[in-house]
C-alpha cells in the first residue's frame, strides 16, 4: 500500500435519477466527500471529484410507469433536480455527470469487452423468474418478497432495504413480481457471470491483509463477513430493454447489470471531464492550478497510475459492490488501479425512525432548500456535527435548531460580529496595530496555531465529526479571548492595547475563514469577503500575520441568524402530514362488491336533498337526526356520521339522498332514507354533494 501520491481520484456514489434524494443521503457520502475535497486543495493536492445520475437498472422503467411517462424523461427530471440541490448546498464535484451519455455506454462496453476477451467472464444457462402475464424476464428489482433474514415482506431481488442484506431473487419466500403482482415461474436463459470466487486469494490478501488497520471497522467487517461466506458467481448481464446493450452477438434483449456499469460511471465521467476540459467546454473546479495543456488522455493518470489515490465515498448499502464487485472487475480488467479507501458511512434516522422517502419519512434536499434557501450551510454543519460514520445516527429538527442557535449563531457568528464590530467602532473598519502581547494574548496565538493541523489529522483521518468539532473549538478559543480581555470595557482608557485585541482576534477570524471552507463554504466566502481576505492556502491558516494593520473591511452582515421555535414546529408537523398522507394513499382499496345486474341498479331512486336541521341523538356517539328537503317531501334520516360532522356543520348543506329504501327504526325513531357518503382511506367520512347547487329532488342517473 503506497502512501506516496502524487494526485487523488475521489468519487462520491452516484445517486439513483428515480426520485430526489434526501438529507440521509448528503450524510451518507457527499458532504464528507466534499470536506475532505475541499480540504485536499487547499492544501495543493491534485484531485479530482468525480459523481453523477446512476441512470440505468428496473428502477428507473419502474418509476416511469408510475408516473406514465418514459425512462428518459424520468433520468432527465431527476437528473436536473439533484444536480441542482448539489450546486445549491455547495458539493464542489469537478463535473457531475450522467450514466445515459454515450461516453459511459462506449466505456462500460469496452471494460466487459476486456474481461469477456480475456475469457473471465463465464456464460451460463439458468433458470431466473419470469413473468407470464408481462411476458417478461424479471430483474431483480421487479421481484419482491419476503426476506429470509428478517422476514420483511416487501424485500427486492437483490437487497432488504429494511435489514440491508444482499439477497438473490431465488433467496425470497413467496416471490411475486412488481408488474403483474402475480408468482413469477422458473424459466431458462443466458447470462454472463463475473466468477467472485476466483478472487477470494487476492482479495483476502488486498482488503484483510492490507486494509485490517486503515478501513473503518464496519467495511472491514462487512467484507470479511462476506469473504469469509464464501464468494458466488456473480452475473454481470440482465434481461431488460433498459440499460447498455451487451456487446456481444447472441446478447438480443440483454443490458449489462446496473451494479457492473454504474460504478464504471466513475471512470467515464473522469474520460468526460478531460474531453471537455482539453476541447475548453469546461473548468475544473479545483482552484490553483493551469489546466492549458490537458489532453484528453490525462484521465488515464487518474484510474491506471500507482501514485494515484483512490478513494470511494459511499453509503453502508453499497459497501459490498465497492470493497468486492468493483475491485474485481478493475483488477480483473488488468488496467486500473483499485480504491485506497472506501470510508463508508452508516444511516442517518430521522426523528427516531429510518429515513425513506417512500414511506413520506424523509426531509428531502428539494425541499429543504425551498423552505430554507439561504442556509446550505446550517444543514451541512448539522449533519457533520452527527455523521453517522461508525454507527447510525439521528437528525431531528429540535437538534437542527440548536446547533443553529448554539453553535453557529453563539460561538462562530458572535465571535465573528463582535470582532469585526468592535473594529468598525474604535478604528474605522481598520484592522489596528499590534501592539506588545501579554501572556493571554500569546496564548490565544499559540491555540490559533495549533488548530489547523489538528483539524487537518481528523480530516485525513476520516473523522469528520471531530473535525467539525475542532472547528467550532477554534471559535470558542475567539470568543473566550473576547471574553477574558474585554476590550470594550477598555475603550475609555487605553486604545493601544484595544487595537492589540482585536487584532488577535481578527487573525484568529482570518484563520477561521481558510478552515471553514471544507465545512462551511458559504459562510467562508462571507468572511473572506467580510475581512478582505484572498483564497489562501491551508498551509496560512494559523499564521498571525494574515491581516496586516491598516487594512480595511468591508460590512459585517450577521453570518447566522436565529431559527425560531415556530419554524421547527412547523417543519414537524410537515413531516407528520406527509407521512399520514403517504401512508393513507399506500392503502390497498376496499374490493369491489359482488356484481350486480343493472335492472338492481336501476330500482335506485338517487337525488339531491338539502339538510334543514341537524341535531345529536341522545345516547349516541354516532347518529345525527336529520330533517332532510328531498324535493318530493321533508323527511326525517337518522344518519352515522356524528363522530365526523357537527350538526351546525351540515345544516344547508347539499348531500345526496337515497330516496327510496324502505323506513326503519333507529332508537326509536323512523329513518326515512339514507345520506350517501364517501369513505376515505383513512376511514374519514365526506359529504357527496353536486359541484355546483341544483334544485332539491334533482335526481342522479
Amino acid at each position: 500500500m503506497s502512501t506516496n501520491y502524487n494526485r487523488y481520484t475521489v468519487t462520491a456514489a452516484l445517486p439513483y435519477a428515480n426520485g430526489p434524494k434526501h438529507i440521509g443521503h448528503l450524510a451518507g457520502a457527499y458532504i464528507p466527500a466534499d470536506v475532505y475535497v475541499r480540504y485536499l486543495r487547499l492544501t495543493g493536492k491534485d484531485v479530482i471529484f468525480v459523481c453523477g445520475s446512476d441512470e440505468h437498472g428496473t428502477a428507473i422503467p419502474n418509476q416511469a410507469l408510475k408516473e406514465n411517462t418514459t425512462p428518459k424523461a424520468i433520468i432527465d427530471k431527476y437528473d436536473a433536480l439533484i444536480r441542482d440541490c448539489f450546486g445549491k448546498l455547495g458539493m464542489s464535484f469537478d463535473i457531475y455527470h450522467r450514466t445515459s451519455e454515450p461516453i459511459h455506454h462506449q466505456t462500460s462496453q469496452e471494460i466487459f469487452l476486456t474481461l469477456y476477451n480475456k475469457g473471465l467472464l463465464t456464460e451460463e444457462v439458468s433458470e431466473q423468474y419470469f413473468d407470464a402475464e408481462a411476458k417478461v424476464f424479471l430483474a431483480d428489482r421487479y421481484i419482491v418478497g419476503t426476506c429470509p433474514k428478517c422476514g420483511h415482506t416487501n424485500a427486492y431481488g437483490d437487497q432488504c432495504e429494511k435489514c440491508g442484506s444482499t439477497l438473490s431473487p431465488r433467496e425470497l419466500i413467496n416471490p411475486r413480481s412488481t408488474l403483474s403482482g402475480k408468482t413469477p415461474e422458473l424459466k431458462e436463459t443466458k447470462h454472463w457471470y463475473l466468477p467472485l470466487e476466483k478472487y477470494e486469494p487476492w482479495l483476502r490478501d488486498w482488503i484483510l491483509k492490507s486494509h485490517q488497520q486503515d478501513w473503518k471497522p464496519n467495511v472491514y467487517g462487512q467484507c470479511k463477513s462476506w469473504i469469509e461466506a464464501g464468494l458466488q458467481p456473480r452475473a454481470m448481464t440482465r434481461d431488460l430493454e433498459w440499460g447498455i446493450k451487451v456487446p456481444l452477438p447472441d446478447a438480443e434483449g440483454k443490458v449489462l447489470y446496473v451494479w457492473f456499469d454504474a460504478p464504471i460511471g466513475y471512470i467515464s465521467a473522469t474520460r468526460a471531464l478531460f474531453d471537455e476540459t482539453a476541447s475548453g467546454k469546461l473548468k475544473f473546479a479545483t482552484p490553483r492550478r493551469d489546466f492549458s495543456n490537458v489532453k484528453k488522455d490525462d484521465w488515464k493518470k487518474y484510474w491506471q497510475a500507482d501514485d494515484t489515490r483512490l478513494i470511494h465515498f459511499i453509503g453502508k448499502d453499497n459497501i459490498v459492490f465497492h470493497c468486492i464487485i468493483f475491485p474485481v472487475m478493475l483488477h480483473a480488467s488488468g488496467e486500473f488501479i483499485v480504491p485506497d479507501n472506501v470510508p463508508a458511512n452508516e444511516f442517518m434516522n430521522l426523528e427516531g425512525d429510518k429515513m425513506s422517502t417512500s414511506r413520506g419519512w424523509s426531509i428531502e434536499m428539494h425541499e429543504y432548500l425551498a423552505d430554507f434557501p439561504d442556509k446550505p450551510d446550517v444543514l451541512r454543519y448539522a449533519l457533520l456535527t452527527n455523521l453517522p460514520e461508525a454507527k447510525d445516527s439521528e437528525f431531528t429538527w429540535k437538534d437542527f435548531q440548536a446547533k443553529n442557535n448554539n453553535e453557529l449563531v453563539a460561538i462562530l457568528g458572535n465571535f465573528v460580529n463582535r470582532a469585526v464590530v468592535l473594529t468598525q467602532k474604535y478604528f474605522d473598519n481598520n484592522v489596528p496595530e499590534r501592539n506588545a502581547l501579554t501572556a493571554v494574548d500569546q496564548k490565544a496565538l499559540d491555540e490559533l496555531k495549533s488548530y489547523p493541523a489538528i483539524i487537518a489529522t481528523s480530516i485525513e483521518a476520516f473523522r469528520f465529526r471531530e473535525a467539525t468539532a475542532n472547528l467550532m473549538d477554534l471559535a470558542r478559543v475567539g470568543n473566550k479571548y473576547l471574553a477574558e480581555t474585554e476590550p470594550w470595557k477598555l475603550a475609555k482608557t487605553d486604545m493601544s492595547r484595544v487595537g492589540t485585541i482585536l487584532n488577535v482576534a481578527l487573525q484568529i477570524a482570518a484563520s477561521l475563514a481558510i478552515v471553514t471552507e471544507p465545512f462551511l463554504p458559504f459562510t467562508s466566502r462571507k468572511l473572506k469577503e467580510m475581512l478582505s481576505v484572498a483564497d489562501l492556502s491551508w498551509s496560512d491558516a494559523g499564521n498571525a500575520d494574515l491581516l496586516k494593520a491598516g487594512s480595511k473591511l468591508n460590512d459585517a452582515p450577521l453570518l447566522f441568524e436565529k431559527i425560531e421555535d415556530a419554524v421547527i414546529e412547523s417543519q414537524i408537523k410537515k413531516l407528520m402530514e406527509t407521512k399520514q398522507a403517504v401512508e393513507i394513499a399506500q392503502q390497498p382499496v376496499v374490493p369491489a362488491k359482488a356484481e350486480i345486474s343493472f335492472d338492481d341498479f336501476s330500482k335506485m331512486d338517487i337525488r339531491i336533498g338539502k339538510i334543514l336541521k341537524a341535531e345529536r341523538v341522545e345516547k349516541s356517539k354516532k347518529l345525527l337526526k336529520l330533517q332532510v328537503d328531498t324535493g318530493i317531501d321533508v323527511r326525517t334520516v337518522m344518519s352515522g356520521i356524528a363522530e365526523h360532522f357537527a350538526p351546525e356543520d351540515v345544516v344547508g348543506k347539499q348531500v345526496t339522498i337515497l330516496v327510496n329504501l324502505a323506513p326503519r327504526k333507529i332508537m326509536g325513531v323512523e329513518s326515512q332514507g339514507m345520506i350517501l357518503m364517501a369513505s376515505d382511506k383513512d376511514g374519514s367520512l365526506k359529504l357527496l354533494s353536486p359541484s355546483v347547487e341544483v334544485g332539491p329532488g334533482s335526481q342522479v342517473s
